[in-house]
């Protein structure tokens, strides 16, 4: 009896023993200033360049009072002249529900379509609308953004045309699906 009360203590040590490295706490973000959302500080901290976050802060401030302006001019139609909500309805728009990965088979690449989960998505509808942006020439940052915003909102832009291809993409590589881990 002493002997199989010894075993199940070890069984028991030995079921019990957890994964070495701790699992990634997400660390608790700062709400904006002026707007008071999360979405608009997210933002904010995928703008900023070097540490300089005030920067980043005027051109998003900047982009949503030129948002605010717009929608008061043309106030015929529109239901709500809140900036931040337009902002949340152009990242929806903009998010990605499927991506492509490369995926290395004996010896050959396949493109193989995969779902986004909510925070890829945010990071890649950011980086789109942020790169689509600075792409454009010749306006101070704060107006191209908000322009490429408000387009968003229409479903029009260069940051839909890219979660356009991307969707295209995925669905003429959807006979590698199978190949999703």
């Amino acid at each position: 009896m002493e002997r199989n009360a010894r075993n199940n203590t070890n069984y028991e040590f030995y079921t019990n023993i957890q994964m070495r490295r701790k699992k990634k706490e997400k660390r608790e973000l700062v709400l904006d200033a002026i707007y008071d959302s999360s979405l608009v500080s997210k933002l904010t901290n995928y703008l900023m360049f070097s540490g300089k976050k005030s920067t980043a802060q005027k051109v998003i401030w900047g982009a949503l009072e030129e948002i605010k302006k717009t929608l008061s001019a043309n106030k015929a139609g529109k239901k709500t002249d809140n900036p931040v909500a337009v902002l949340e309805l152009a990242m929806k728009n903009i998010t990605p529900m499927v991506e492509i990965r490369p995926r290395r088979i004996g010896g050959a690449t396949y493109q193989v379509p995969r779902e986004v989960q909510q925070d890829r998505g945010f990071s890649l509808a950011s980086r789109w609308l942020i790169g689509a942006a600075r792409a454009k020439k010749g306006k101070p940052m704060a107006q191209k953004l908000a322009e490429e915003i408000l387009l968003a909102t229409k479903n029009e832009g260069a940051a839909i045309k890219k979660k356009l291809d991307t969707h295209r993409m995925a669905e003429a590589n959807r006979a590698f699906a199978h190949f999703a881990w």
